[in-house]
């Protein structure tokens, strides 16, 4: 009960914070709020917090106290919650059903599209109060003679700078991992990917109407040379805003889908341009500004410092399998106490390949089966993965140990509940390396003292080639001998050859005629030496972003008095200066870039502390799992599921040859199949076009916020899509 109660304030304090942080953007703009912000300013500055401390507090604060309260809210939350997802399930399918369905902009849920209108809604909002503001008010600049036409216009192209400022505050957070707050709605970072591609499309369109309309009037007023290399001791930088332009063009550009694809190691390191974008924006935008997308930048900047620090640890392949189709498993070991969720995946690095390429794989074991040991398949498509690929068959020809590979792992990064087990049935559906995460499903499934889970399940796997089939190899055992209460069906599409005379007929022949070979090697040293112990748990986390946050805090309130008159000291004099209208604050008496510089020192040293705190705590639990591992017996093998007597015939299993799956035909006769009412979860991974053909059959079948009664199917189902992502 105790808990529960804990539970239940920390969701309260987690919607406060998030209301309170929402409020402050839509107030931001209004005249109430510039005024009630002028007097509050005025009242700190003469005390130690500062006008430092009450920006950070107000304005940077909230989101991170809602990372470190959702860290928490984690660490407490009850195995089986994850396991089930809480009952949210009725609110949650309802937003998630797919509302729009387009090979340029994919698959839409309807909460996705009610996010967008409300962010759409508030860019307006806050444009037409600045413009309208600013037009009423339309002084004439000094430094440049424009025509009012041309001056109306630059007061516009200013307030779209703004509209790129909110886009920048939210650019970071979807890309975060281990701090991800998106875990606390169960949509997992490759998910939330794509809300990063918004927002930096929104961000470089702002951008590009801010700075081009600012240039296009300082060149009609020629006065593009004197204003754009101007460093002002005070005011706008404009040479870095030129800088943060460049930069984040140049990185829009390269992560198009037709370079990122064809030249992905020119996407990757363009990337790491953000650092100076970021800093150039800073000094253009001053520090006023950048209080507002410092949440971002300060969680990305951690979460980035603890993925360093996690990767720094090396492992090693204890074995591996080569398959026919061009596909290869790698086994690694790991802690017997990690566990992760169905449809979990991890970063992979093979320095021997490249010291900086991170490529995600899905993982195929199940924690709840395969104690010691972590599996992951990749299809070697590839110049990366075509090069993992050789150098694993070199070393099966050469009977060379494997564990001399280096590898390291990041994560692994998974949902904070499992939503799909709370369904009645299951219809999954993978097209080639796509059955990825359907493998370590399948294998939970399997698994015995479940809390709940579907029992009915069907596969759909379509594949080019025979040689595809080999990917359900590592889930044979329970594809040809049933486990308990689970009822699998699968149909295998082979869609581009053709069926040979003598060759086999039925996916178990198929299956035993696979040409797979096992590579075994590792000790039990191994074992214990290069085990994966994956991120910290949630309430460590949560302490080292606390004490993060406070090092930061703290440097910047006692950098500020440092580098900047302190004002409260000199609170008499300034007061009779204020009565006559002569008064000066300590921020007016330095250069706009030196507060600047106080925010990048406090940046990198608060960065630092946790970094280091991290890896003092990474040494000791790797220190105590070595000399645990040690005393213990290590046992790799073994698995968690119970055979029974079949359910479902073999020769169900069908395989259609020369054909494509008709997902429309398969799903109704699947929905016959049952009998009463049944919710029905669907599962996809596989290419874009896959996954939109299924999400939009699930869209005809049901309006996007309840069911379409018109339908005629004698079953009561209720269909929910779920998008799967796998690596490239």
């Amino acid at each position: 009960m105790g808990k529960k109660l804990t539970l239940l304030v920390l969701r309260l304090l987690m919607n406060l914070l998030l209301i309170s942080w929402i409020s402050l953007w839509i107030i931001k703009p209004t005249v109430l709020w510039i005024q009630s912000w002028r007097q509050a300013e005025d009242t700190f500055k003469h005390t130690f917090f500062g006008y430092y401390g009450l920006s950070f507090a107000v304005f940077s604060l909230p989101p991170i106290a809602l990372s470190i309260i959702g860290l928490i809210y984690l660490s407490l939350l009850p195995q089986h919650h994850r396991l089930t997802g809480g009952g949210r399930r009725a609110a949650i399918v309802t937003v998630s059903r797919p509302a729009i369905i387009s090979s340029f902009i994919g698959i839409v849920s309807c909460f996705e599209i009610i996010a967008i209108i409300l962010f759409l809604v508030f860019l307006a909002w806050t444009f037409y109060i600045r413009v309208n503001n600013d037009l009423k008010k339309l002084m004439p600049l000094k430094t440049m003679n424009l025509d009012l036409w041309q001056l109306k216009y630059f007061r516009v192209a200013t307030r779209f700078g703004l509209l790129a400022e909110a886009c920048l505050s939210l650019l970071l957070f979807p890309v975060l991992r281990g701090l991800s707050m998106f875990r606390l709605l169960n949509i997992q970072f490759a998910a939330s990917v794509k809300y990063h591609v918004w927002l930096g499309t929104g961000l470089i369109f702002f951008s590009l109407v801010h700075g081009g309309s600012t240039l296009f009037i300082w060149s009609i007023s020629h006065h593009i040379e004197e204003e754009i290399w101007k460093w002002q001791r005070t005011g706008r930088v404009y040479v870095a805003g030129v800088i943060s332009l460049v930069t984040g063009l140049l990185m829009w550009i390269t992560s198009l889908p037709q370079i990122r694809r064809k030249c992905f190691e020119t996407f990757y390191y363009t990337h790491h341009l953000y650092i100076v974008f970021l800093v150039s924006f800073l000094f253009h935008a001053g520090d006023r500004h950048f209080y507002w997308i410092l949440p971002g930048v300060f969680l990305f900047g951690l979460d980035k410092t603890l993925r360093i620090v996690q990767s720094r640890s090396e492992s090693c392949v204890i074995s591996a399998r080569l398959y026919s189709c061009k596909a290869v498993e790698l086994v690694l070991p790991k802690d017997p106490r990690l566990n992760y969720l169905p449809s979990s995946f991890i970063f992979v690095n093979i320095p021997s390949i490249s010291q900086f390429q991170w490529h995600p794989f899905s993982i195929t074991s199940s924690s709840s089966v395969d104690k010691h040991t972590m599996s992951v398949m990749m299809k070697c498509e590839g110049k990366w993965t075509d090069s993992v690929y050789k150098k694993v068959e070199e070393a099966a020809i050469s009977d060379t140990k494997i564990n001399n590979i280096t590898i390291r792992v990041e994560g692994p990064y998974g949902p904070s509940s499992v939503d799909f087990l709370r369904y009645d049935t299951l219809f999954l559906v993978a097209g080639g390396i796509g059955i990825t995460p359907f493998l370590n499903i399948l294998q939970e499934l399997a698994c015995e003292n479940r809390f709940k889970s579907p029992r009915t399940v069907q596969l759909v796997f379509s594949v080019r080639t025979f040689q595809d089939i080999n990917m359900l190899l590592p889930v044979s055992h329970i594809l040809f001998h049933p486990i308990h209460n689970l009822n699998l069906t699968i149909k295998v599409f082979v869609t581009q050859e053709k069926k040979h005379s003598n060759g086999p007929t039925t996916l178990k022949e198929y299956l035993a005629q696979s040409q797979v070979q096992t590579i075994h090697v590792g000790t039990d040293e191994d074992f214990s030496r290069f085990q994966i112990l994956g991120h910290e748990s949630f309430g460590r986390l949560a302490t080292l972003v606390l004490i993060t946050v406070l090092t930061f805090l703290g440097l910047l309130i006692g950098l500020s008095h440092f580098f900047i008159p302190n004002e409260h000291k000199k609170h008499s004099n300034s007061m009779k200066l204020a009565a006559s209208g002569a008064m000066t604050t300590g921020k007016e008496k330095v250069p706009s870039w030196v507060p600047d510089l106080v925010i990048i020192v406090a940046y990198v040293i608060a960065m630092t502390i946790g970094g280091l705190t991290a890896t003092i705590l990474q040494w000791r639990r790797l220190h105590r799992e070595t000399k645990r591992m040690t005393k213990e017996e290590v046992n790799p093998q073994g698995s968690n599921f119970t055979e029974s007597t079949p359910n479902v015939p073999i020769e169900e299993h069908g395989i259609h040859i020369g054909e494509r799956p008709k997902f429309e035909e398969i799903l109704s006769e699947f929905e016959t199949s049952l009998r009463g009412w049944s919710s029905i979860g669907v599962l996809v991974c596989g290419p874009e076009s896959m996954k939109e053909a299924v999400a939009s059959i699930c869209r005809q079948r049901f309006q996007c916020f309840g069911v379409d009664d018109s339908r005629t199917i004698n079953n009561k189902v209720n269909l929910n899509f779920h998008s799967l992502n796998f690596s490239l």
